[in-house]
């Protein structure tokens, strides 16, 4: 019998080591269910063209003494999606960083008029507020660094904790006596808790709180919210935690998903159904001057945001018998 030559084993083609898997149809799958929650985000974007107004002009603050959660891209994209489905929305930039005007592509170099003519040297809003060259609908009153200083120099005023309420009331009923009224005012916080922050907690309505979706975050927001309740009992009667928002969120990470979880369960209702996720285009957009709305309006962020403010304006619309919902 003859012997047979030994088989070696043959060396794997391009089409055998490259070859592409059979797309499967679970949709347990992370890939899957991230690409049906984000087709479910797109839906519910482009369903809605414009929002209903709300009943009277909505005032929030959006505010959170730690840094980096997100209270500036928060303020910025939500303004940025509640004007482009048609509303008047104004952004107050408090932090002297002046991120927010930076995002909405509006000057704020050194000694360009802003906030802080109108808290310290009393100027009205009509002669500083600027319009978004970007969104229609959109007006900044920005910051420059010369508020750093205001902390100090309110000091010595009179009412110091209530001059921004005074300066935007005026501009608001001058607004809404010209037949423009606006909608939506969002006052972006510094990361603190001193007199600038105070300003805009008098003169707001609502704290709406960006939360980042990790351990940290959850730290100080328990002294947020007694400064919150102090400044209620002292200060502003009307003022009300109405909304939470997570941000940063991976649903990969089970961090993420507990924090979230715990957010939950403490404030129930106030927490936007929509959690904000970790996206590379979020954080380039301030680099083009732009919000994520317009830099990548179909980005995971920018849908989420979009999301976001349909919640926020679904709360305050009104209904055909002229009731809040």
């Amino acid at each position: 019998m003859s012997e047979q030559p030994e088989r070696r084993p043959t060396a794997p083609t391009a089409a055998s080591a490259y070859s592409v898997p059979v797309p499967s149809n679970d949709d347990s799958t992370p890939l899957a269910a991230a690409a049906q929650e984000h087709v479910s985000l797109l839906q519910r974007a482009t369903a809605v063209s414009r929002f209903d107004r709300p009943q009277h002009t909505r005032v929030f603050v959006v505010a959170n003494q730690k840094g980096g959660v997100g209270k500036t891209t928060t303020t910025v994209n939500v303004a940025a999606a509640l004007a482009i489905k048609g509303l008047r929305v104004l952004v107050v930039d408090l932090d002297p960083q002046g991120n927010a005007s930076t995002a909405l592509n509006i000057p704020h170099s050194e000694g360009t008029p802003g906030v802080y003519e109108a808290i310290v040297d009393g100027t009205d809003l009509d002669e500083l507020v600027k319009p978004c060259p970007d969104i229609a609908g959109l007006t900044v009153l920005p910051a420059s660094i010369d508020l750093a200083g205001a902390e100090i120099e309110l000091v010595s005023l009179v009412a110091r904790e209530s001059r921004l309420d005074r300066a935007l009331q005026a501009y608001l009923k001058d607004c809404e006596q010209a037949g423009d009224r606006i909608d939506y005012v969002l006052i972006d916080c510094p990361p603190s808790l001193g007199l600038l922050t105070v300003n805009a907690m008098v003169a707001g309505r609502e704290v709406l709180i960006p939360i980042q979706c990790e351990y940290y975050a959850l730290e100080g927001l328990g002294q947020l919210v007694r400064n919150i309740e102090l400044i209620r009992a002292h200060l502003n009667p009307k003022l009300e935690i109405t909304t939470i928002l997570l941000t940063m969120y991976d649903a990969r990470t089970r961090l993420s998903a507990g924090v979230a979880d715990e957010v939950r369960n403490h404030f129930t209702d106030k927490v936007i159904g929509t959690a904000i996720p970790r996206s590379v285009r979020i954080s380039e957009a301030p680099s083009y001057q732009q919000s994520v709305i317009t830099y990548d309006s179909t980005s995971s962020g920018a849908l989420s945001y979009l999301e976001a403010a349909r919640e926020i304006a679904m709360a305050g619309a009104v209904t055909t018998e002229g009731e809040s919902r």
